[in-house]
């Protein structure tokens, strides 16, 4: 059975990520906000992100690494990452999530975080109660 996920639209993005800006400060404005726009109609394809856990690394990256707005990228991946998964019905790891992801995010934009490895930091936080061992070396060979 197909579970049905709820999503949110390129405006919701905007205003969240303004408000951001206008809460901790930053450059204010859009820069490739089609590349997010794009991404968020991407993810409801279930053939291209099959499991919510892909839905929502393809969301992280996307605002993360495609930079639609000129400030705020990383902050606004984490805030719109954890409104995915509270909306979704994954409000218990929600807390979790910002809090891992916050380092996480950094590596990523830096490129020390490659897909793979968000997918299972993300499944992680998911679905266990903390990293796993070779999940922790993976992170400390990627950061170090």
């Amino acid at each position: 059975m197909n579970r049905e996920f709820f999503y949110f639209d390129i405006q919701h993005a905007i205003n969240v990520h303004d408000w951001i800006i206008q809460k901790s400060g930053g450059l204010k404005g859009n820069r490739e906000i089609n590349l997010l726009d794009s991404a968020l109609t991407n993810i409801q394809n279930d053939l291209y992100y099959p499991s919510f856990e892909e839905k929502l690394k393809h969301l992280v990256i996307a605002v993360n690494k495609f930079h639609p707005f000129n400030d705020g990228n990383k902050r606004s991946c984490l805030v719109l990452g954890a409104y995915f998964l509270e909306i979704n019905g994954y409000d218990f790891c929600v807390e979790k999530f910002v809090i891992e992801m916050e380092n996480i995010v950094v590596w990523l934009a830096e490129g020390r975080i490659d897909d793979d490895l968000l997918l299972d930091i993300i499944k992680s936080i998911i679905h266990e109660d903390e990293f796993s061992e070779s999940l922790k070396l993976k992170l400390i060979e990627r950061i170090i």
